[in-house]
């Protein structure tokens, strides 16, 4: 039978993240040891505070409203309130299958090119690209950690011109590990306003920061503009659960009305059970903080070590500030690999994987370029449960305790280490 596809699906190819993951199991399953740098999945337990509240609403069958289960909108509210000083009435919060989901669906309802800061998140041009819409790469420099800059996006709207535009903006940031300043985002909520920008912000990893600063949101700068978006998968270590929250401003009512009508046709409502789970981590947030921040001080070390043996190594790299990424480059190593004919970071990743067993993604899948010659490392292969209950704090850490809790990132980085030298 002949079968006809959507051409914008058909030229895509698989979630590189997905994609990773499932090579590294496969490999595994083969026997191959294999330091697994290249999928950002929490390594901790669900707190059983959110399991427990999940075995207790087994029985809830009924749908829950398309917008999600009041009393949780509710707790949303409160807690972005509370934690990031944000403004949003719980009846302009909505809850999807994901924060990934949600993003698809309101890209998909807006009109106007998807602005994405290089690199960026794998998944956000993909989206687009399957709604047929124009993506716009914003370069950003490696001197500012890969931060956007409001020069770099002002530059880029005046280009655009007067249409509509849409920035995605993920903060702190996967794949670089980056946080905005304080007044990186002041100056950037100026420029959006000026040119009004419609921002999503993916703030996935927002209760994941180890920066001198807390973190510093568009939404409290240019509340008016400003789309966040967040969920259970990072600081709740509850990816399976797929629940993910959208956070509207009242200026925003016709694109929550839409994908309200949105939702109406496609997924309808998010699980009911995991829906009252969220409402145990949302809703009792000031039970889980302790737990919560402990989670992001290991996350801090494991970043901060892997760090040091980067440049150690001779890997350009910025120092992790939140998330569990780092983005080290090999351009000091650029004449040695082109000696192996390696040209570009998917054969970069492909030939550290083959000779040190390390899994790490090829920065070209974050929008860089091919020629550089860069890769994203999630910091994260580790046993999470043995290490969150035997985790001493940062100052008392030693080799022979790093080697204990975290002996896949010390191995990884000393296989990685011998590739180098040995190039």
């Amino acid at each position: 039978m002949k079968q006809s596809i959507n051409p914008f699906v058909t030229e895509l190819k698989e979630s590189a993240t997905l994609a990773i993951n499932q090579k590294v199991i496969t490999l595994k399953k083969e026997g191959s040891l294999i330091f697994h740098f290249g999928f950002g999945q929490s390594p901790f337990p669900v707190p059983s505070s959110i399991q427990k509240a999940l075995q207790e609403n087994t029985d809830k069958k009924d749908y829950l409203p398309t917008q999600g289960l009041p009393e949780l909108c509710d707790a949303v509210s409160k807690f972005y309130s509370t934690e990031f000083r944000y403004d949003y009435d719980s009846d302009k919060v909505c809850i999807g299958p994901g924060s990934k989901e949600l993003i698809f669906q309101i890209i998909y309802l807006l009109e106007g090119p998807l602005l994405i800061p290089s690199p960026s998140w794998v998944s956000y041009g993909p989206q687009a690209s399957i709604r047929g819409k124009e993506t716009v790469r914003i370069p950003t420099k490696r001197a500012n950690h890969y931060r956007l800059q409001a020069d770099e996006l002002d530059q880029t709207c005046r280009r655009l011109g007067k249409k509509q535009k849409i920035l995605i903006f993920n903060n702190p940031s996967n794949p670089t590990g980056s946080s905005h300043t304080e007044e990186e985002i002041r100056e950037l909520a100026e420029i959006c306003r000026s040119n009004e920008v419609i921002v999503i912000c993916d703030e996935i990893y927002a209760l994941i920061n180890f920066s001198r600063h807390r973190h510093f949101g568009l939404a409290e700068y240019y509340p008016e503009g400003t789309i966040v978006t967040g969920g259970l998968s990072k600081s709740f270590s509850a990816g399976g659960y797929r629940l993910g929250v959208a956070l509207f401003p009242k200026a925003m009512d016709l694109v929550l009305s839409s994908l309200k009508t949105l939702i109406s046709e496609t997924f309808s409502a998010v699980s009911t059970p995991i829906q009252y789970a969220a409402l145990a981590a949302y809703g009792s947030y000031s039970s889980l903080k302790e737990e919560v921040e402990k989670c992001t001080s290991i996350h801090q070390f494991a970043g901060e070590y892997l760090h040091q043996r980067f440049i150690k190594m001779g890997l350009n790299c910025p120092k992790p500030e939140g998330a569990f990424y780092l983005f080290p480059d090999f351009e000091n190593f650029c004449s040695a690999l082109q000696a192996k004919g390696v040209e570009t970071s998917s054969q970069l990743s492909e030939l550290i994987l083959d000779q040190s067993h390390v899994a790490v993604l090829p920065a070209s899948d974050f929008y860089m370029p091919p020629s550089h010659l860069g890769v994203r490392v999630a910091s994260v292969d580790y046993n999470g449960a043995k290490v969150l209950e035997e985790f001493p704090g940062k100052k008392n850490m030693d080799f022979q305790k790093t080697e204990e809790l975290f002996p896949k990132l010390v191995k990884g980085c000393d296989h990685l280490e011998s590739f180098l030298k040995n190039l």
